[in-house]
Formats: structure tokens, C-alpha cells, sequence
């Protein structure tokens, strides 16, 4: 089974037969619907904080020395609006939840975008094990709880001036506290009760489908965290007996576990994958109507 059309057949046809689906995302899925930290769209939105700090993509912005809280929250206001409410929900998102319709799907992803909440897979089934861009925490870490900072955005951005926000932007915590982004980068990052609770849905999931006929569906996941997604879904695939792990990544497609002997990897285009693998449309669905990490 070596051609694109026979491998997108048999993944329309593992869909419609499993009983459960686990989705694993890495950054690798958001780049390939269009995300883009580093490219065209970075370079226009983000001019002034190129030309000023030579800043080269989003993700060395995040460790930027800047030399004031002012300088560094405006940058971090662009970054959050540019990364999570830009652009809603991508298309490509849109039609993996397509795909699953009326399975009994969950996911796991490191991305940290938002994006299968925006695209209306149900909240209760996506374990972001990272964190998300829509929220401050404590930069302690301590209490361990979490907010939304759409509102914040939304009014610092019209207020940056000379890449810096008035004094009086600068966020804290309810009782005064600096905050920081709830995205992982040392010991100090907030699991609230909600990461808990998605990290226990997590492992009940994965308990009740490892004796039935589970379909792993791992996208653009990388070697930059292959513990949480990449190493356990071959290890998934090589201990539960009726599993299949299906791998779409251009740059690292091989697997790193002995004795999987169902598997398959795409290194094809994503979208061209979908358009091929679509399943028909069946009701009552659970959640609504490529490259490396």
C-alpha cells in the first residue's frame, strides 16, 4: 500500500471502523493550516518590533530582553492577538472535526493556539497540555489559576505607542500580582484544576479504548517534545492489540518503537489528505456540525 490514493482509501476506511480516535497535534499541524510565526504575515504585522529589536520570528520574541515591562507587553499584546484571535478557526481545523464526525474521538495536542476550541471540537475532549494563549497566571505560579486575557488585549493594542503600552496596561492579577503567559517554560507554569481534569479524561480515554479498535491520528509532531505525543502513541500501537497509528509529518515520518506492525505515514500535504479521506457525512456528531513540530 504505497500509493496516496490506496493510503488515503484505508484512512477513510480506518475512520469509519474504529471505535475510538486519538488525535495527536504538534505545531506541524497549525503550520500546515496556515499559522504563520515566522513568515510573510509576521514580517507585515509585525514591522516596527523587527526593525526596532531585530526580532526574527514569534517564538525568540518570548525571551526577548526587553528593557521595560512596558516594551515587553506590548509585544506580548501583538503576540497573543497575532497567535490566538487573529484569525478564529482555520479552515484545515475545521475539516479534521469533519472527519471525526459522530466518533468517539479525544485529543491531545502541545499546541498552544486554540485552534480545536475555535473549530468546535468539544472542550471536554482536548487535553493542551502546554497551556494557551488566552491566559495570564500568576508569575509565581501560585495560586494555580488562570485568566482570560482577551479584554486586556483588546484594549492594550489600540494603546501602543513606539512599541510600548502606557504604565497603567501593564496586566496583574486580581490582588496585584505580575503575571505571566500560561505556556510551559519552567516549573513556575499553572496546571489549574481544568489541566487536571483534562489530564485524568486523558488517561480514561486511552484505559477504555486500548482493548477495542483505537485509531491514533498523530499531526506534525516533532522531536522538540516527543514525550508527550510522538514516543507514547507508538507505544500505544505497539501494546494494545487491535491499534493503528497513522503519522502525517513531511520531515520525520519513521517510527523510534520495535514491534509496531500497524502503521502507515503521509508525508503528502495535509489538505490533500482531507480532500481524499474524507468520510460521508453520518449524524449526531460528538463535537459540532505536516511538517515537524
Amino acid at each position: 500500500m504505497s500509493s496516496f490514493s490506496e493510503r488515503a482509501q484505508w484512512l477513510k476506511e480506518q475512520i469509519a471502523n474504529a471505535d475510538y480516535i486519538l488525535i495527536g497535534a504538534g505545531s506541524g499541524l497549525s503550520a500546515a493550516a496556515g499559522l504563520d510565526y515566522a513568515g510573510e504575515n509576521f514580517r507585515r504585522e509585525f514591522r516596527e518590533w523587527i526593525d526596532r529589536y531585530g526580532i526574527a520570528d514569534l517564538y525568540s520574541s518570548s525571551f526577548f530582553p526587553f528593557e521595560t515591562e512596558e516594551e515587553r507587553w506590548a509585544m506580548w499584546a501583538k503576540h497573543i492577538w497575532f497567535s490566538r484571535y487573529r484569525t478564529g478557526a482555520l479552515p484545515l481545523y475545521k475539516k479534521l472535526l469533519k472527519m471525526v464526525d459522530g466518533k468517539d474521538y479525544f485529543v491531545i495536542t502541545t499546541n498552544v493556539d486554540g485552534q480545536f476550541e475555535m473549530a468546535g471540537f468539544d472542550t471536554h475532549r482536548i487535553f493542551a497540555t502546554q497551556g494557551d494563549y488566552c491566559y495570564f497566571q500568576p508569575a509565581s505560579g501560585a495560586p494555580k489559576e488562570l485568566y482570560h486575557n482577551r479584554e486586556w488585549v483588546e484594549r492594550a493594542l489600540p494603546a501602543i505607542k513606539d512599541c510600548r503600552i502606557p504604565t497603567e496596561l501593564i496586566p496583574h492579577t486580581p490582588d496585584g500580582q505580575p503575571v505571566s503567559m500560561n505556556l510551559r517554560c519552567d516549573d513556575t507554569f499553572v496546571e489549574d484544576a481544568h489541566w487536571h481534569e483534562q489530564a485524568q479524561r486523558y488517561s480514561d480515554f486511552v484505559r477504555t479504548a486500548s482493548d477495542k479498535r483505537l485509531l491514533l491520528l498523530e499531526f506534525g509532531v516533532g522531536f522538540n517534545t516527543p514525550v508527550i505525543i510522538r514516543f507514547p502513541f507508538e507505544q500505544m500501537a505497539a501494546r494494545f492489540p487491535d491499534t493503528t497509528l497513522v503519522r502525517f509529518n513531511r520531515d520525520y515520518p519513521q517510527l523510534s518503537t520495535q514491534g509496531i506492525s500497524r502503521y502507515v505515514a503521509f508525508s503528502e500535504g495535509v489538505e490533500q489528505i482531507f480532500q481524499q479521506s474524507a468520510p460521508t457525512s453520518t449524524p449526531d456528531s460528538r463535537g459540532g456540525d505536516e511538517t515537524e513540530e
